[in-house]
């Protein structure tokens, strides 16, 4: 065999991941406000991006069209003198009909004596019984003559007004106060000793949002330098401030501030929160044993502790909820449902060709033109790429809304098994392009908002060859069986395959189990046990 060079053509096709590619992927797994911060910096960045404008349907208010309409008459008059000559004419007309010897009608122009005798003459009464706070304060200067008073002694703005402080609106918005500063407001008072103060300061910077102590006392009084015994103490003067169990450092600890603070805690009490473990797997007999209590002494204990708060700090919980703001709407009825994009999650932005033209001519070097290209291509693509996010997204949800049309109307039992193949082949699309649109993305439905990855889930088979169920649809059915049971009648894992078998549902015993340790359902025993001790508490 020869080894020898030669020519050869060969032609393939290849899929190459083009930045545009990239980009228009990235667009596409977005969620609304990831998309409006994206959005957001392309238009500080791209200099031919702008926000497009309102609809012609949103029109100003009156005060914007007056001043609009008075920018368009003022331009008017600066360009035209026969405008301004007319415009005199009109005002000379308008200030004969109103009689005022070439004076508008208005009472804000008239001159107002503000001597003190004239206010009292026109008031009928003293400066005294008007403002009787004011007798101390110094007079105000008068003002010049022909000058009317300042803007600033009127609204406190700029000026300061009597007292030199400046008038701030932000000082009448009530702030929320976190859960340190509240109990730093409480160290002030309950603390005198500087050493003992920062201790105690440091001590709440290791709270954390539930209201637990998230550090050891050892550690804290080997980074401070301090006595482990000082550090106790001032733990101790924190763990009395309110909320109460706040400083806690487990949860039996903080159960036990608070029923301290409520006169409740006595050593049956204290062996029931040294055996919470008991308590949380409803082994009531054990605990009657080792609390040494009757069935209804018992009953009541575990009624209190389920009025304490385990985590005293959530009350003053500064983080910020972000309600959840659907992508799509779907109204209608049975049969007619009408899918539409929720037009305020979606950026309106629009390349500013006039500007692009004019810029182009006066480009000096091939930088500038390859800048502005490159702006030019960016924009156009980003216009491209957001007009096919949105369309994408909404043939994905009518595709979806088809298939589950059963849940919409009659309820969660009938959602159908639904994944992505299914979707994608519908549409004409591959799974991931479905993958990333379903992702972080919300549907308002007449039933409620749900996360359109929530209408995806898996088969399972029928017991007399049916229609297939959704995995969904059984975990409803199984919640609500076990809701449903009484106290002499709970049902166990075994009971619930035999009546979802009745109804036509193979399903394991393993995976029944699943997924009601998936919707935090205790076993059969620990609900017995429970529901026992409900009925003898009642």
């Amino acid at each position: 065999m020869s080894l020898g060079p030669r020519l050869e053509f060969r032609q393939t096709q290849s899929l190459v991941m083009t930045p545009q590619l990239m980009q228009a992927i990235k667009l596409l797994q977005l969620s609304n406000l990831d998309l409006v911060a994206y959005v957001e910096a392309e238009l500080e960045r791209n200099p031919l991006l702008e926000r497009q404008a309102e609809p012609e349907g949103e029109r100003p208010s009156e005060g914007e069209g007056d001043a609009n309409a008075v920018r368009e008459r003022t331009s008017d008059a600066d360009l035209d003198p026969r405008a301004e000559s007319a415009g005199e004419r009109e005002q000379g007309e308008r200030e004969s009909r109103d009689g005022h010897d070439g004076r508008a009608s208005d009472w804000l122009e008239e001159r107002l004596d503000t001597s003190r005798s004239a206010i009292e003459d026109r008031l009928d009464t003293g400066m005294e019984n008007v403002f009787p706070d004011d007798a101390g304060r110094e007079p105000v200067a008068p003002t010049p003559s022909g000058e009317g008073p300042a803007y600033s002694e009127w609204t406190g703005v700029g000026g300061g007004g009597h007292d030199a402080e400046g008038y701030n609106l932000e000082a009448f918005v009530s702030a929320e106060t976190s859960l340190a500063d509240h109990l730093e407001a409480q160290l002030v008072l309950a603390v005198h000793d500087p050493v003992e103060r920062i201790i105690g300061l440091n001590l709440i910077d290791l709270i954390d949002e539930a209201g637990y102590l998230s550090a050891d006392v050892a550690g804290v009084a080997e980074r401070l330098g301090a006595p482990p015994a000082t550090v106790e103490r001032v733990l101790a003067i924190v763990q009395t401030f309110d909320p109460p169990g706040i400083g806690a450092r487990s949860l039996a600890e903080c159960l036990a501030i608070q029923l301290r603070e409520r006169n409740r805690y006595d050593p049956c009490m204290a062996a029931l929160l040294a055996h919470l473990e008991l308590l949380a797997r409803r082994e009531f007999g054990t605990l009657k044993r080792v609390c040494g209590v009757d069935d209804e002494d018992l009953a009541e204990m575990v009624g209190e502790i389920r009025r304490l708060n385990p985590k005293p700090g959530l009350a003053f919980g500064s983080g910020v909820i972000q309600p959840v703001v659907p992508d799509v709407f779907v109204r209608g009825a049975t049969d007619n449902w009408l899918v539409e994009l929720n037009s305020e999650t979606l950026p309106r932005v629009l390349v500013n060709q006039a500007y692009y033209s004019r810029v182009q001519k006066i480009t000096r070097n091939e930088r500038e033109k390859a800048f502005l290209s490159d702006c030019m291509q960016t924009a156009t693509w980003l216009t491209r790429s957001l007009d096919q996010r949105a369309r994408t997204i909404l043939k994905v949800a009518t595709e979806i809304v088809r298939q589950q049309d059963a849940f919409l109307s009659l309820g969660v039992q009938h959602l159908r098994p639904l994944n992505l193949r299914m979707v994608a082949d519908a549409i004409g699309m591959h799974e991931s392009t479905v993958s990333r649109v379903t992702s972080n993305k919300y549907m308002a439905t007449p039933r409620g908002i749900f996360e359109m990855k929530y209408f995806f889930s898996s088969s399972i088979s029928s017991s007399d060859g049916g229609e297939a169920h959704s995995a969904e649809s059984v975990r409803f059915r199984i919640k609500q069986m076990i809701e449903a049971e009484s106290p002499d009648d709970v049902l166990s894992d075994d009971t619930l395959v035999q009546h979802l078998r009745e109804v036509g549902i193979d399903i394991a015993r393993r995976t029944v189990a699943k997924y009601r340790e998936a919707m935090r359902i205790p076993s059969s025993v620990q609900r017995r046990r429970e529901k026992q001790a409900a009925v003898s508490a009642s």
